[in-house]
């Protein structure tokens, strides 16, 4: 029968406890007391073995990530090795993917807190345009649409390079920035990550909601689905990256606070950072494929192709196998 969560942290937690006491009494010497080193190759053994069970029965737990911690540590400690450093390749084909996906609660979080109030902002916003309009001057994005003003797709189109090149240059900026805050708030236990998501999903239900009130509903699909489906994805990425810093900072579980922040820390910033390369792409359909009147089945073709890639990719690249796992554990 499965052991609980609690019976499996107090029947091992000693020999963890005094592994990781052990190898920080011996970082001079790693080889000085052989006796010491025998131990410290069973009790790692014993860790190893710990963190197969915890990522089987308890994956994404404190508890899991404490174990990978501990096994890294003490695996470097006694063969010698140092921290691995992966290739930029390999964070770009594999390392980037496996960040998003071996966590999915935070993502399911920030997906809800992105997308969930600004599905109830639309409908409010569509049912109360007058009020609606007011609340919509809280950004300059959603302003236009409080004043009934949004673009024709097909009478004020741009195809000059220079221009394009210049819109996709402010809106690639734009994103980042959006993207920084939500990662970044992270620092502050998470409370800015989450207003962050919030004041965004506000916007998006305040422009969709009014679009549609005022019949400029297949318009603003036209300019914002290209580019949306995965621009959105990506600020939940860095949403997901704040809420993982936020709560190593809130609920390091049985790491040091410290500790914990190092390891969701450096977490965070690799999806911070593929986030942000991604955004290229995003700057580029909305400053030349967007601006230049795309029907609406292309539109929607263009904007779903680039999501389902993405979270397809997260799919495919995310999963580790088991024999990349074992290679993580092994000297």
């Amino acid at each position: 029968m499965p052991e609980p969560l609690s019976q499996f942290t107090a029947k091992r937690q000693p020999t963890w406890d005094a592994l990781g006491e052990s190898l920080r009494a011996t970082t001079t010497d790693r080889r000085s007391d052989v006796s010491m080193v025998r131990w410290q190759a069973r009790a790692y053994r014993q860790v190893v073995a710990d963190l197969a069970y915890a990522r089987r029965r308890f994956p994404g737990d404190p508890v899991t990530v404490h174990l990978e911690g501990l096994v890294r540590t003490a695996r470097s400690h006694l063969y010698r090795n140092v921290t691995r450093r992966t290739s930029f390749a390999h964070f770009v084909t594999t390392g980037f993917w496996q960040r998003v996906a071996e966590r999915p609660k935070p993502l399911l979080v920030a997906a809800a807190l992105l997308l969930l109030p600004g599905v109830l902002v639309g409908f409010w916003s569509h049912e109360n345009p007058a009020r609606a309009a007011r609340v919509a001057q809280v950004s300059e994005l959603s302003a236009g649409a409080g004043d009934g003003q949004v673009r024709d797709p097909d009478s004020q189109k741009v195809t000059r390079f220079d221009e394009n090149a210049a819109f996709s240059s402010q809106i690639f900026t734009n994103n980042v920035q959006v993207s920084f805050v939500a990662f970044a708030g992270g620092v502050t236990g998470g409370v800015l990550t989450g207003f962050s998501l919030l004041f965004n999903s506000l916007v998006l239900g305040l422009v969709f909601g009014l679009g549609a009130e005022a019949g400029n509903t297949e318009s603003i699909i036209r300019l914002v689905a290209p580019h949306g489906v995965l621009e959105l994805s990506l600020i939940v990425v860095s949403g997901a990256a704040g809420l993982r810093l936020g709560w190593a900072l809130l609920r390091p579980g049985n790491r040091t606070r410290v500790r914990a922040l190092g390891e969701e820390g450096r977490a965070a910033v690799e999806m911070a950072l593929g986030a942000g390369l991604l955004l290229v792409p995003c700057g580029l359909v909305e400053g030349f494929v967007t601006p230049r009147g795309v029907s609406l089945p292309a539109a929607l073709a263009i904007g779903f192709g680039l999501g389902g890639a993405f979270w397809a990719t997260v799919l495919w690249r995310g999963r580790r196998s088991p024999v990349a796992l074992r290679a993580e554990m092994s000297p």
